[in-house]
């Protein structure tokens, strides 16, 4: 009989609440598709930047969901190259698939894995892309270790993390006005989770561990992913999160309206029906192998 700790029964527990979550949202993150691509498109640009991309290029994207920063390596990488797309969700791979068919690109493969379990070919790829997901990773050393031998030597990682809470209220936004209906969970800043790595320095660490060196790190403002959205959209987009719907379940479903107006009009400054004009900060590095 297979014998589990409790450290690993949390895991399996939160990576199947994210599988959940994110089979959910892949309707709404392809109805808002374009919007996010293009709000977030100097993110992206950066790290295909920091991961040096170049024409002929077998490019490894981890997470890649509806195909951010995956399908634009693959402009680059040309015809003589290759990028694999993975996420543990096959709904948000469906939309990445559906992408790149409408973008005639025939030089990218998808495979549905958890990023813990990744099946490699060793130092198969010249360069690999994180996006906004290694803080949801319950061993992200694990991870960027399977990351770290499928790359070949001098092979760069690129990643982007979201960074300090104060900086994002994007993300704190939903937290600060369910705190009013709700007992909040004690923040962990070690546990997976949106600021798992606010601090640069514990980036920078699992990075080493994993065997990366040249280590580079940088932090980056720029708009929300919603830039330009409704209050309402907003809050439409945020209940869909992880921690949103679970602490909706908490509170009973009467007063989810009027937790919806509070949310959307402070994202616009007073005004529901208004325009969201939010800031983020993220985290950016790269290293080689």
């Amino acid at each position: 009989m297979e014998v589990h700790t409790a450290r690993q029964i949390d895991a399996q527990a939160f990576k199947e609440l994210q599988r959940k979550n994110w089979q959910r949202a892949a309707a709404h993150w392809r109805k808002y598709d374009e919007q996010l691509c293009r709000n977030g498109a100097a993110i992206t640009a950066r790290l295909l930047e920091l991961a040096s991309i170049q024409s002929g290029h077998r490019v490894l994207d981890i997470a890649s969901g509806t195909g951010e920063p995956g399908l634009p390596a693959a402009r680059i990488a040309g015809p003589s190259g290759f990028v694999l797309l993975t996420d543990q969700s096959p709904e948000m791979l469906a939309v990445a698939r559906d992408k790149a068919n409408a973008q005639g690109l025939h030089n990218v493969d998808f495979r549905v894995s958890d990023a813990e379990q990744l099946q490699l070919d060793p130092e198969s790829f010249d360069a690999a892309l994180w996006r906004g997901s290694l803080m949801l990773m319950p061993d992200p050393v694990r991870c960027l270790r399977l990351v770290y031998e499928s790359l070949k030597p001098g092979g760069r990682i690129a990643v982007q993390v979201v960074g300090r809470p104060e900086a994002n209220s994007y993300f704190t936004i939903p937290r600060t006005v369910l705190r009013k209906y709700v007992s909040l969970p004690h923040y962990d800043p070690t546990a997976p989770g949106i600021f798992a790595f606010a601090n640069p320095d514990r980036l920078r660490s699992v990075l080493a561990r994993a065997g990366f060196c040249e280590l580079h790190i940088e932090q980056v403002e720029s708009t929300s992913q919603l830039e330009g959205a409704s209050g309402r959209e907003y809050w439409e987009y945020m209940r869909e999160s992880s921690f949103v719907a679970a602490l909706l379940a908490k509170i009973p479903a009467d007063q989810h309206p009027k937790i919806g107006e509070e949310i959307a009009a402070k994202a616009c400054g007073g005004d529901a029906g208004g325009k969201v004009e939010l800031l983020c900060e993220s985290i950016l590095a790269a290293g080689v192998r």
